[in-house]
């Protein structure tokens, strides 16, 4: 704890669900002296759990998006529209892109991912054939490429290369574009294939949730849709996936989520981070070796509950990024000015919930202890909930609705 008199800067990196939420509880609970400060190269929040729809035209980018900078000018938060460029963790000091060097004693990463769309060749949407919903301008991509495909329809293709984590929104897509494609009649024209790196569909990233696996392989038995698991890129050409062993997917339109990795400011910083340029963490959230910094959502390096023949990484959702979030900022504030810490949330108890919108239906899930699998007999296995029905797409639509409400106004109460 820091004497009462002595002002500190709490710098936060990121502002997405983990970032925000992290400035604004750390920035409630310390006393006005102390400063806060958040860099985020972008203008505006993005809900990217809707960006699922934004290719189908039922959102646009208003929809989904506002500004940061009121938010946090109303919050008494310095908001800093860079991205840190370097990290000096033996300095104390964050530079930003045009070469200002701000100062911190707490840092707390909060980046995101880099997509890292070079692992696979000819993926992605800028320098290669596929579509993704990953941020904004992307999920704007495949809108215009959406365009293009009703006018001349064909195969499609969905999934998350081998790396990626994001599973539930390569779920949500597949399931929207098969509602848009039977609204639109082309079913026969239209074919749909689900490949992920996942050992078994309903996988996750996490061992299975409940019954995933039986629910979501029969949901895509119903929707007459082939699914792929354990499957690997071996490279995307214009048209056509090619899969490690040799079979070629054609396509004529597809979203592949891709590999996940970290930032370039994080991953180059000496004692920051793994080869990847995931920040370490321990149970509370804090660097393991870098006392004054601490990290949240899907910055964090959390290892997989088991090792799997394909890579698949370990999902952090937006409610598993604000709960480590809100951890962290719990013990930044004790570190500077007292009180009780969080109590230590072993990263295997984290819990989860996770809606995955299909259109029209959908499935809903809700798991404890969610990295714990196969650590338990099966009589003592963590709760797990899992519900099919149109009453996920209302669920969902309820949330974007709320969150996106409470967060113009700097409320982080779910």
């Amino acid at each position: 704890m820091y004497p009462a008199s002595s002002p500190k800067r709490v710098v936060v990196l990121g502002s997405s669900f983990a970032g925000m939420t992290a400035a604004l509880q750390v920035r409630k609970h310390l006393p006005a002296q102390h400063e806060v400060v958040v860099l985020d190269p972008r203008e505006n929040f993005t809900f990217i759990p809707s960006l699922i729809w934004l290719p189908f035209g039922t959102r646009s980018a208003e929809d989904v998006t506002f500004p940061l900078a009121p938010l946090y000018d109303s919050k008494d938060i310095d908001f800093v529209n860079e991205a840190a460029a370097r990290i000096e963790v033996g300095a104390h000091t964050v530079t930003t892109g045009s070469g200002r060097e701000i100062d911190y004693d707490k840092l707390l990463i909060a980046t995101g991912p880099r997509l890292a769309f070079e692992k696979v060749p000819g993926l992605g949407p800028i320098d290669g054939f596929t579509q993704s919903v990953c941020n904004l301008e992307h999920a704007e991509l495949a809108r215009r490429a959406w365009g293009r495909f009703l006018e001349d329809p064909g195969p499609v293709v969905v999934g998350t290369a081998q790396g990626g984590s994001c599973f539930g929104a390569s779920y949500e897509f597949l399931f929207n574009i098969q509602h848009r494609i039977r609204k639109a009649g082309l079913q026969q024209a239209a074919p749909i294939t689900f490949i992920s790196s996942e050992p078994f569909l309903g996988h996750f990233g996490l061992g299975g949730v409940g019954d995933s696996a039986k629910l979501v392989g029969g949901f895509l038995d119903r929707l007459g849709i082939e699914g792929i698991p354990n499957s690997s890129i071996a490279a995307v050409r214009d048209g056509e996936i090619e899969l490690e062993g040799g079979r070629v997917l054609p396509f004529a339109y597809s979203m592949i989520v891709p590999p996940f990795a970290g930032v370039d400011a994080v991953r180059e910083s000496d004692g920051l981070a793994n080869p990847m340029g995931f920040v370490p963490i321990n149970d509370r959230f804090r660097h393991p070796e870098q006392a004054d910094v601490y990290a949240a959502g899907v910055a964090t390096a959390i290892a997989p509950p088991e090792k799997t023949e394909v890579p698949a990484g370990v999902p952090k959702t937006g409610q598993m990024s604000e709960t480590m979030a809100k951890v962290a900022a719990q013990n930044i504030v004790a570190d500077i000015v007292g009180g009780d810490r969080h109590k230590d949330l072993p990263i295997a108890e984290l819990s989860a919930i996770c809606v995955l919108d299909a259109g029209d239906n959908g499935i809903i899930f809700k798991a404890d202890n969610v990295l714990a699998h196969g650590i338990y007999a099966d009589d003592e296995a963590p709760s797990a909930h899992v519900m099919a029905g149109p009453q996920a797409h209302w669920a969902k639509l309820a949330f974007e609705r709320y969150f996106l409400a409470s967060r113009r106004r700097g409320v982080t109460v779910l």
